[in-house]
């Protein structure tokens, strides 16, 4: 590992400074466990490193039924499964933020730190995409504000420029009749990284007998994670049914353009993603129906 100043900014604007001025040679700590890792096996280098942990905004957790969920991007997710009104309003995050690692990784692990890593196979990616999340950055020009699901544009690569940094992530209050939930298929527990995961969201009707609307999201099957658009507008307004559930299912499974390798063949991971979409959207409908 090569050597690295290391800043503890206080403030938002200090950090867009310090990271502005290094500009390529910067690199954001939130958690740090994956970017640590990357600095010692000199898959990465910096000149600094800026922890964002001392800035307020960053570590942000708060819960509003009438405005919605902001977490920080340096919260870590023991912290969002701990808090009881979050984990029943949002069970799709809970799925997802209880998978990462095991428990002492869950104690440094951040949902913004995940993001912002950028690996197709991110697990709490898919929840974000499916509920709407919205990602606030920070940057020389102000801030601004990028959909989770137009946030990673290539492996290990997002839209953020050199001097930005992301401050939080906001969600919508769910909506009355709605479901989310996250599945991924791993080979062995030792083996913490998804073959396929699988994000989706509903909302039903009145009478739980029909989809309103449905968003869907895939990890490991694409360059980025991939928010299958279509499939959730082909269950709006149509029966909640095995027929509109195989027919969105096979419509994830078109669009995923997985690769080959050690942990499964394309093949294998195109036919997983219709097995676990039938199954996250069976979940999803069970949980609209019981909120």
């Amino acid at each position: 590992m090569h050597a690295f100043d290391y800043a503890t900014p206080q403030s938002v604007a200090d950090a867009v400074v310090l990271l502005n001025e290094h500009g390529e040679n910067a690199l954001v700590l939130a958690g740090g466990t994956d970017l640590i890792v990357q600095l010692r096996e000199n898959r990465r280098r910096a000149e600094v490193v800026v922890d964002i942990k001392g800035i307020s905004e960053a570590n942000e957790l708060s819960y509003d039924v009438s405005t919605g969920l902001t977490i920080g991007a340096a919260v870590p997710c023991y912290r969002i499964y701990g808090d009881a009104a979050i984990a029943a309003a949002y069970p799709g995050l809970m799925d997802a933020t209880s998978l990462v690692g095991g428990t002492g990784i869950q104690g440094r692990a951040s949902l913004g730190g995940n993001l912002c890593n950028g690996s197709p196979a991110g697990d709490t990616i898919p929840p974000m995409i499916v509920l709407g999340g919205v990602a606030r950055i920070a940057g020389p020009d102000g801030t601004r504000e990028v959909a989770v699901e137009d946030f990673c544009t290539a492996p290990g690569r997002t839209v953020l420029a050199n001097g930005e940094f992301l401050i939080s992530l906001h969600f919508p209050t769910p909506e009355p009749h709605s479901g989310a939930y996250y599945l991924r298929f791993i080979p062995r527990n030792e083996m913490d990284i998804a073959v396929v995961g699988v994000g989706v969201s509903v909302v039903l009707s009145d009478d739980h007998s029909r989809f309103v609307s449905a968003r869907i999201a895939l990890a490991s099957v694409a360059p980025t994670p991939l928010f299958v658009r279509e499939a959730g507008d082909a269950l709006a307004g149509q029966a909640v049914s095995d027929e509109s559930i195989q027919k969105a299912s096979e419509i994830a499974q078109a669009a995923a353009r997985p690769i080959s390798d050690m942990r499964g063949t394309a093949e294998y991971r195109t036919h997983l993603t219709g097995v676990l979409t039938r199954r996250v959207l069976n979940g999803a409908v069970q949980r609209a129906k019981e909120s």
